[in-house]
C-alpha cells in the first residue's frame, strides 16, 4: 500500500511540474500560438542578422495552423521604418521541424520550449549553394533569465556559432511599437 501511495505522489508531481518542464522532443505545437518576443539571434553569417540584413526580422505572433503549418507575423526594418511581414511556413514530416521559402529555401526546427516562457529554433538556410546557420531565441515576455540565455549560447557554440555572433534584440529598437495603428507607426518611426 506504501508503495502504491508513494508511486501515485511521484505521478502527482510530475504531473504539476509538467508545464514547467523544458521539450526538446514530441513538440505539440498546438501550444506555440500566441504572441513572442525577440530576445536574441545568432548566425554562422553574421552580416544576415545585423542591421539591414535579410534574417534581421522580430516576431510578433506565431499561429498554428489546422494543418500544423505555422504563420509568423514579424517586423523589419525597411529604410529605417518597422515594415511588418507574415511568412508561411510548412511542416516537416520531422518532429517539430518545418521549411520555408525566405531569402532562399529554409529548414527549421524547434530545438527547445517550454511553451510558456521561450522557444529555441535552429534554422538552416540554401541559398545559390551557399548555406549558413541561424538561432533564435523567442520569449512570451520582453526578455529571460540569464540561465535560458545562456543555454542559448551553448546551443549557439554547438552548432559552430561563435559567440561574438550572437546579438541581443532586447538592446535594440524590436519594432515593438508596430502594434498600434499604422498612424502611431509613422509618427514613432521618425
Amino acid at each position: 500500500m506504501k508503495l502504491l501511495l508513494l508511486g501515485l505522489g511521484l505521478i502527482l508531481v510530475c504531473a504539476h511540474e509538467e508545464g514547467n518542464d523544458v521539450v526538446r522532443s514530441n513538440i505539440d505545437d498546438s501550444k506555440i500560438s500566441g504572441y513572442w518576443y525577440s530576445i536574441l539571434l545568432a548566425s554562422d553569417v553574421r552580416e544576415k542578422i545585423e542591421e539591414g540584413g535579410s534574417m534581421r526580422v522580430f516576431v510578433k505572433h506565431i499561429e498554428v495552423l489546422s494543418n500544423s503549418s505555422l504563420l509568423f507575423n514579424m517586423s523589419t526594418k525597411v529604410d529605417g521604418k518597422c515594415t511588418e511581414i507574415s511568412v508561411l511556413t510548412n511542416k516537416t514530416e520531422k518532429d517539430g521541424e518545418y521549411s520555408v521559402v525566405y531569402d532562399g529555401y529554409n529548414v527549421f526546427s524547434i530545438v527547445e520550449t517550454d511553451y510558456t516562457g521561450y522557444i529555441v529554433f535552429h534554422l538552416v538556410n540554401i541559398k545559390e549553394e551557399h548555406t549558413f546557420q541561424l538561432m533564435k531565441l523567442y520569449a512570451r515576455e520582453p526578455d529571460v533569465s540569464e540561465e535560458v540565455k545562456k543555454r542559448f549560447v551553448k546551443y549557439c557554440q554547438k552548432h559552430g556559432i561563435v559567440e561574438e555572433n550572437i546579438i541581443d534584440l532586447t538592446k535594440v529598437d524590436r519594432c515593438l511599437h508596430t502594434q498600434g495603428s499604422e498612424e502611431d507607426q509613422d509618427s514613432s518611426a521618425e
